[in-house]
């Protein structure tokens, strides 16, 4: 991990993902403006078992709601080697990992976890134990999660290191403090380490034949009766008590997402009713930063907003592409209705852009020549979701042979 070739891959790793300063205050920028020097410094200290790190500035970044979550900012000299430790001890981990873990692993993301979820949903397997873990990264007992990488790692130099940067300090203002538990959030080893102390959880689920798909600690169980998915429901409570974790008691729910009404979020994503919407909060979210970039007293012009505007609405609509299509459809109206108040604070007018004197005058096409990007009318940029065909004797955990599952079968969107 001390080797010139993997600091520096990891240095262009770190530098890549940007990311502000940490408790000593150096930046990027500030860093590579001497970076062979720097990474020479921190190999041999690597080297020579003088390497410490640093305290963890924490700061609260904004979450939907107005509320907030902490963050764990490390310093930019603790990124890289925690990212060049990442990538000697990841290769081993990956080898057992199951396929139904998707967060934070290479080749793997939220697109592919979504398809295995509607997958089984077509099959028929539409009960759903929702599970959410209350302040999972936060939370994670030391000590078990230290036996967990012993089982896999040996080298001393390693472990020391794994252990000194989850007793690393935290600073928040003026406040200093020492973790008991968890791994900061934030740090560039955390996900891995997250998905290593839940890998037993995927094992146990897998072991009992349930189809489980977990994104970091967000996770769902699909089941084809509602006494298999409360089966599964008390396999994961007995887990997760035992394990030093908690279960969010407003969080986690079982349901039938056939019916309306009981339907779950995952990825973003709101599953319910035969259908995909985009989840209240996402779109909330969204429309947030709209917002910000369209008010009323920005004083640029209406090319330059738009040119603003296009990427982010493009990358939105290239995640949600698959929710049910009136919700474009209202979104694109939306937009044009904050660009059309901001026309008409420019000409000194009061209003908010809704008449149909200014629907008229700027019509839809007038934004699209300007090149604003449109989601209703917008073709999927992947192929569509496959179905499945149906397993057959594979076992189910709990199967009953009283009742025929119910099918997912998702809705026209005409």
């Amino acid at each position: 991990m001390y080797r010139p070739s993997t600091l520096q891959a990891a240095w262009q790793q770190v530098k890549a993902n940007k990311g502000a300063a940490g408790i000593d205050r150096q930046s990027i920028e500030g860093f590579a403006a001497n970076e062979l020097v720097y990474l020479s410094e921190l190999g041999k200290d690597l080297e020579q078992g003088k390497y410490r790190p640093q305290a963890v500035r924490r700061v609260e970044i904004p979450k939907a709601g107005g509320k907030t979550r902490p963050l764990g900012i490390p310093t930019v000299k603790d990124r890289i080697v925690q990212t060049a430790v990442k990538r000697v001890i990841e290769p081993i981990f990956e080898k057992e990992f199951l396929p139904m873990s998707y967060g934070f692993r290479p080749g793997k993301g939220c697109k592919d976890a979504l398809r295995e979820v509607d997958g089984y949903l077509k099959e028929g397997y539409t009960h759903v134990v929702d599970a959410d873990l209350k302040g999972y990264f936060d939370s994670i007992p030391h000590d078990l999660l230290t036996k967990r990488i012993e089982e896999h790692i040996s080298d001393g130099r390693l472990l020391d290191l794994l252990a000194s940067w989850l007793q690393q300090d935290i600073v928040k203002g003026l406040e200093s403090w020492k973790p008991t538990a968890g791994t900061p959030q934030g740090a560039v080893i955390s996900p891995l380490l997250a998905n290593l102390y839940l890998h037993p959880l995927d094992v146990k689920m897998s072991k009992l034949g349930y189809r489980m798909v977990r994104y970091a600690d967000d996770f769902v169980i699909l089941c084809q009766t509602a006494s298999q998915a409360q089966a599964a429901l008390e396999e994961v409570k007995v887990w997760v008590e035992e394990n030093g974790l908690t279960l969010h008691p407003d969080k986690t729910h079982m349901g039938d997402c056939c019916v309306e009404g009981q339907g779950f979020e995952f990825l973003g994503y709101r599953f319910e009713a035969g259908r995909r919407w985009v989840r209240k909060k996402s779109l909330q979210g969204f429309k947030d930063k709209v917002r910000e970039k369209t008010k009323r007293t920005r004083g640029d012009s209406m090319h330059s907003i738009i040119a603003d505007l296009t990427p982010m609405i493009r990358g939105w609509f290239g995640y949600f592409q698959n929710a049910y299509k009136s919700t474009f459809q209202r979104l694109d109206g939306f937009i044009r209705r904050r660009l059309r108040s901001i026309l008409r604070k420019q000409e000194k007018r009061p209003g908010m852009g809704c008449c149909h004197d200014d629907h008229r005058r700027w019509p839809n096409a007038f934004f699209a020549n300007m090149g604003l990007f449109t989601c209703g009318h917008s073709p999927p940029t992947s192929e569509p979701i496959p179905m499945r065909k149906p397993l057959t004797g594979e076992p189910c955990a709990g199967k009953s042979s009283d009742s025929e599952p119910k099918k997912y079968v998702e809705k026209s969107t005409r």
